[in-house]
């Protein structure tokens, strides 16, 4: 296609991810996904790898994973198929332009299983677990169908207690969003990593100290009117599992 064509259907698309799709075109991604994409450690090197990435969305980690050597499997359901704002309109067309050997399965993550999917080397667990109504049956889920490494970024609550604790959001509790139900703390998170099988956990973003947590609560207090009462109490994390 053309880039003017290129440009037509990238705006006819509302993208989640932030996706440069070569030619000065870069998708309007409400997520600074290659910001994020530092945080999570995911090794530069994956020649020989397979990778599923759950909740694939747009597909910016797909891509990545590909282009770094693996054969991919992309997931997802309730953001290609499901009652929100989200399509797979994005993930065909970044996967078009970029001529990318990802393959794609349209399954539900409470549905991931071996016998669905198979066994991977490496999942891909990014922003899922918290908008799942049984977290740590998913996580049981997501423990079956991973050979060696599970790479798990997700919101986390209730941080200052070294005691596991898990938070849950009744109604729009969470960002203003009804498909957000639960956020463990750090302990909570490793507890129910080490239950599933994973034998060893790797903190790779931790929450931030709570003077910058104070602040950024603040801040959204200041510029969209939140009450900080409770933004303080909240970050997100990163961790590798390995089995």
């Amino acid at each position: 296609m053309t880039l003017e064509e290129l440009k037509q259907r990238v705006a006819q698309i509302d993208w989640f991810h932030t996706i440069d799709l070569g030619q000065g075109v870069v998708t309007p991604g409400r997520d600074p996904t290659p910001a994020k994409l530092q945080t999570l450690g995911l090794p530069e090197d994956l020649s020989g790898k397979t990778v599923l990435d759950i909740g694939a969305w747009d597909g910016f980690f797909s891509f990545t994973c590909a282009q770094r050597g693996a054969e991919v499997l992309a997931t997802d359901h309730f953001c290609w198929n499901g009652t929100g704002w989200g399509t797979k309109a994005g993930f065909e067309l970044a996967r078009e332009v970029l001529d990318s050997p990802v393959r794609d399965r349209e399954i539900d993550a409470m549905d991931i299983s071996s016998a669905a999917v198979g066994t991977h080397d490496i999942v891909l667990f990014l922003g899922v677990l918290y908008h799942l109504r049984h977290p740590l049956l998913a996580l049981e889920k997501v423990a079956e169908v991973t050979r060696e490494r599970l790479i798990l970024e997700t919101e986390v609550d209730l941080v200052d207690l070294r005691r596991p604790a898990v938070a849950f959001y009744a109604d729009t509790g969470l960002n203003d969003d009804p498909t957000n139900w639960w956020a463990p703390n750090a302990a909570a998170l490793r507890g129910m990593l080490q239950a599933v099988g994973f034998s060893r956990i790797v903190v790779m973003r931790k929450p931030r100290p709570l003077p910058l947590r104070l602040a950024r609560a603040m801040k959204q207090q200041l510029t969209q009117g939140k009450s900080c009462s409770r933004e303080y109490t909240r970050d997100r994390m990163v961790v590798h599992a390995f089995k």
